[in-house]
């Protein structure tokens, strides 16, 4: 692999192609490549266009690539259920053309996936502190989503360009984003109550490009150690967003009976990225930090 150092400065000036303008995390990573002074350019190509990947490479002449692209279906994962070819074509056939193009380039891939690719099971019970690590081989395929994202996780396996973030309930500070697994919650009739591992992009975004510096490749489970259930999340939202906020529980038997394919629930084992970045914080803790208070409103607002 003819890729740069590990972000030295004999290296050139680190240049970054980002795929997924229109989407959330694609979105987010611009700004911190704006806040960070790195040059980044946003991918015009269609990434099942393998001509349009080329031309963009060649233009923009990247030291890493970034994809954030993909589909994850809206409003939801169900849409993937009614439209397999176009999930497909984007989340499969789409991520490997990107990754060859890469590879083929010798550049550094950082690919956000997911994690939902895993169920607690009879090896990994239910708030049993055992997570899924790295290595292990994807136990749900529930929804065609989780399918199509194991399959290609597999696949991409054999790049030895490619860093894989399995990425998982996403949250951000930004309470106004739909995307937010915190907003997605706060506006449901009833909700599960499931301890997840869980992201928390504000944290962990800036983690990933540090990532891209470094030149990491391999999967990662990118998810904030430890987990959170869905009631302690909303207990804090009362506590730091709405005191009056109520919710209502029902169970997995009930939530099978409103949504299409069945959701994954899982703990990831984050020791491989805490050894590489030990600053990261614990999911509650990292909650705290990063969402409920910078967006207080409860008691007396900080001065």
């Amino acid at each position: 692999m003819g890729v740069q150092g590990n972000g030295t400065s004999d290296t050139k000036p680190l240049n970054f192609l980002i795929y997924g303008r229109t989407g959330w995390i694609g979105g987010l990573l611009g700004k911190l490549c704006e806040s960070q002074g790195i040059k980044y350019t946003y991918g015009s190509g269609r990434l099942e266009n393998r001509a349009s990947l080329e031309s963009d490479v060649a233009a923009a002449q990247p030291t890493h690539v970034f994809n954030a692209a993909g589909v994850t279906g809206r409003p939801n994962v169900d849409w993937c259920e009614s439209h397999k070819v176009e999930t497909i074509r984007a989340n499969v056939v789409g991520t490997l053309t990107l990754a060859d193009v890469c590879r083929e380039n010798a550049i550094v891939l950082i690919n956000y996936a997911t994690g939902c690719i895993f169920e607690y099971d009879d090896n990994h019970p239910i708030e049993s502190g055992v997570g899924f690590k790295e290595e292990d081989t994807p136990n749900f395929i529930g929804s065609f989503y989780s399918k199509t994202k194991a399959m290609v996780e597999d696949l991409l396996n054999n790049y030895d360009n490619v860093c894989t973030l399995r990425v998982r309930m996403p949250i951000s500070s930004d309470l106004s984003n739909p995307r937010n697994f915190i907003t997605k919650i706060a506006r449901y009739e009833k909700v599960v109550n499931i301890p997840n591992s869980m992201t928390i992009l504000d944290e962990l975004l800036p983690i990933s490009i540090e990532m891209a510096k470094r030149n990491l490749t391999g999967i990662y489970n990118f998810t904030n150690p430890g987990v959170v259930s869905h009631n302690e999340i909303l207990e804090m939202y009362r506590e730091y967003i709405d005191p009056k906020f109520t919710w209502k529980n029902f169970t997995l038997e009930e939530q099978a009976k409103v949504i299409v394919a069945p959701r994954s629930n899982n703990e990831l084992e984050t020791t491989k990225l805490k050894q590489e970045f030990p600053e990261l914080l614990p999911i509650k803790e990292s909650l705290i930090k990063y969402v409920f208070e910078p967006n207080k409103k409860t008691d007396k607002v900080a001065a």
